[in-house]
């Protein structure tokens, strides 16, 4: 006598794995986006001139790793983050939030790096740098006498989407051997 499939086990199982098959293809298809994001990062940081500070939202996407130039009309602080300067010691970035000149968010500049963690005194003023993911500005040149912090970097940014579709697509595969081998063991009546 042969025993049927369980029809509604085998269809969970083959629809989870057509689920984990299809999110591995969707992170390589991320994967290819991420690489095409990042080579346009690389791009802007080469370009010589400077573009308006962005604000937030899109405008601030498509600046990421542009120069630009910001009037800071008001420090409402200045506080200390951990840092790398540009020969790549670590100590602490100095960060001030600054209420541009004619309104709007404030905004977080990256001052320049120092070894130790003191504040620093800016009252505000013309700031030039890169514009770096938050979005915050990364002054160059630095200001308040402080060093130059490391540029901010879009490789720095992760491209994990090639691991994560070998692991859905691991995941899939493994659903599959669990289910036959629990076939096997019901076929074989144990």
């Amino acid at each position: 006598m042969t025993r049927k499939l369980p029809i509604v086990a085998t269809a969970v199982v083959l629809l989870a794995v057509a689920t984990m098959i299809a999110l591995g293809f969707w992170q390589l298809g991320r994967a290819q986006e991420k690489e095409a994001l990042l080579a346009r990062y690389a791009a802007a940081g080469g370009a010589s001139a400077l573009v308006d500070w962005p604000g937030q939202g899109e405008a601030a996407e498509q600046a990421l790793y542009r120069r630009t130039r910001l009037e800071c009309a008001r420090v409402v602080a200045i506080d200390q983050v951990a840092g790398t300067a540009a020969n790549g010691a670590k100590g602490w970035a100095q960060r001030a939030t600054c209420v541009p000149a004619g309104g709007g968010a404030a905004v977080p500049v990256d001052l320049g790096w120092s070894r130790a963690p003191a504040p620093v005194a800016w009252g505000g003023g013309a700031a030039e740098g890169i514009v770096a993911p938050g979005p915050r500005l990364v002054a160059d040149p630095p200001l308040a006498g402080l060093a130059p912090l490391a540029r901010p970097d879009p490789n720095d940014l992760p491209n994990n989407h090639l691991s994560y579709a070998v692991q859905w697509f691991l995941f899939a595969l493994t659903a599959l051997v669990i289910y036959v081998l629990a076939l096997r063991r019901r076929r074989s009546g144990a």
